[in-house]
């Protein structure tokens, strides 16, 4: 007989172990069916050990510059497998934390690769080749993504990296190619040109993080060439070969002509494959489109009873999307299953926030300029630089800008785009103004405490409305 459950979640990444505990929280006798690892890619092999690798970069770009600082450091090197072995740890350190939270919560976590069965009904599949059968009132799929492969150069792990395997590289790359400069390859190819290597980035379209406006997009390609970095836009790879020394690239370049290049190592960052085969959603009619499964903003799926969430379902595919869509995806549940006390919101994808900890670090949320250009908005825009920015010079770190756009009639904040250092903690400010819908006299108007970063978003604000003080 099926063990039964009010909720089941396929998955225990950061949307499905979230989606676990709220529902926990809210009385649901809840399970979670993991193949791998609780706590999903991202906290394993994705968001939280990438940013420890580039850590540990950052604090190595330091110490080579610490003369800046009136400071002397002599023998300054990198030990890559240590700092491998770092990442790791954190990574494990957080996986044991997310196996307490289930205990915690008293969340029962089935290990082995799981399969809907029924709209209701999952069946587990364990290392030892015995199922379990689940039964639920209600399941959340929460099975994330994959890294999209070249057609015409598989990953091999040795020469041929995909993220997972730049994470705990066996040998430190010298000539690296980095194929997409989307957040994925544009942090890889950070960490490892400040780690020694040289580095070229490969991306097809004219510009580089191309979902974020066109003046941080161009910035950073500054940045980074700057930094020692080749940066080719509108170039596609043509060819990969592998072999024992490295690796053999044909690349198009903008102006099409193709040449011959040689690299110790590749990493493809071209793109994710949602996973979505062979856990039983084709027999129960699932809709999906390019593979990613449909939802509507409370995340229900074409089939009652059946909800999704995360990069399975719809961009943009981001950790902190997930999670809350589980919390959304839970408390529906809960509702429908007759919590009075629950009122849950759909999902505002316009103050979904994105940050790339690249060196320089890059944020955003809402629209670009040229997006609220295109809506039909009449624009306000504000832009500050990092230069003019007491606490930005007293840490030496004056490099960047942040620009906020607004609606030049209403006041509303229509976007914000940030490049710098620590701008990806910065950005929760404009989230938070964004959600409330504040306009430009409620940032005016806000005390921002001094010196502080954070007073370079009341000075961009201030120099969209011909205010500003600093420059």
């Amino acid at each position: 007989m099926a063990e039964q459950y009010d909720l089941i979640v396929l998955g225990s990444g950061p949307g499905g172990y979230v989606a676990a505990i709220r529902g926990a929280q809210l009385g649901l006798k809840t399970a979670i069916v993991e193949r791998e690892n609780l706590g999903g890619i991202c906290l394993n092999w994705g968001c939280i050990p990438t940013k420890a690798l580039l850590r540990s970069a950052e604090v190595f770009h330091q110490m080579q510059n610490a003369k800046a600082y009136g400071l002397a450091a002599t023998g300054v090197a990198a030990d890559l497998a240590a700092v491998v072995q770092r990442s790791r740890g954190v990574a494990s350190q957080l996986n044991k934390g997310v196996t307490g939270l289930m205990k915690k919560n008293k969340i029962a976590v089935h290990m082995g690769v799981g399969k809907l069965t029924a709209a209701n009904k999952i069946s587990v599949t364990g290392q030892d080749g015995k199922t379990t059968d689940l039964e639920g009132k209600h399941i959340i799929v929460a099975t994330g993504a994959r890294a999209r492969e070249l057609p015409f150069a598989k990953s091999d792990g040795k020469r041929i990296w995909t993220y997972r395997h730049a994470m705990t590289p066996a040998e430190m790359p010298t000539e690296l190619l980095v194929i997409g400069s989307g957040a994925i390859g544009i942090e890889f190819a950070s960490f490892y040109n400040d780690m020694g290597a040289k580095v070229t980035v490969v991306e097809m379209l004219d510009r580089i993080v191309p979902v974020e406006d066109t003046e941080v997009s161009d910035f950073l390609a500054k940045s980074l060439k700057k930094q020692g970095m080749t940066i080719l836009t509108g170039a596609g790879v043509e060819s990969l070969a592998a072999d024992g020394q490295g690796v053999a690239a044909k690349i198009k370049t903008s102006d099409g002509k193709v040449a011959d290049h040689r690299f110790s190592h590749v990493i493809v960052a071209v793109g994710i494959v949602p996973n979505t085969e062979e856990i039983g959603l084709e027999a129960l009619g699932v809709k999906t489109t390019k593979g990613h499964i449909d939802t509507d903003p409370m995340c229900r799926t074409s089939v009652k009873g059946l909800w999704a969430i995360g990069d399975v379902t719809a961009p943009p595919w981001l950790a902190h999307k997930a999670s809350h869509e589980g919390v959304i995806a839970a408390e529906a549940i809960a509702q429908e299953l007759g919590n009075k006390d629950v009122h849950p919101h759909a999902m505002n994808a316009a103050s979904i926030p994105g940050c790339t900890y690249c060196r320089p670090q890059v944020a955003s949320v809402g629209m670009t300029e040229a997006k609220a250009k295109e809506a039909g908005y009449e624009v306000k825009v504000g832009k500050f630089p990092f230069i003019g920015n007491g606490k930005a010079i007293a840490l030496g770190e004056t490099e960047g800008f942040i620009k906020t756009v607004f609606d030049g009639k209403t006041g509303e904040l229509l976007g914000a785009h940030m490049i710098g250092a620590e701008v990806t903690e910065l950005i929760q400010g404009y989230t938070v103004g964004k959600q409330a819908e504040l306009v430009e006299t409620d940032f005016m108007q806000t005390v921002f405490p001094h010196p502080t970063l954070s007073e370079m978003m009341h000075e961009s604000v201030l120099a969209a409305h011909g205010k500003v003080i600093h420059i």
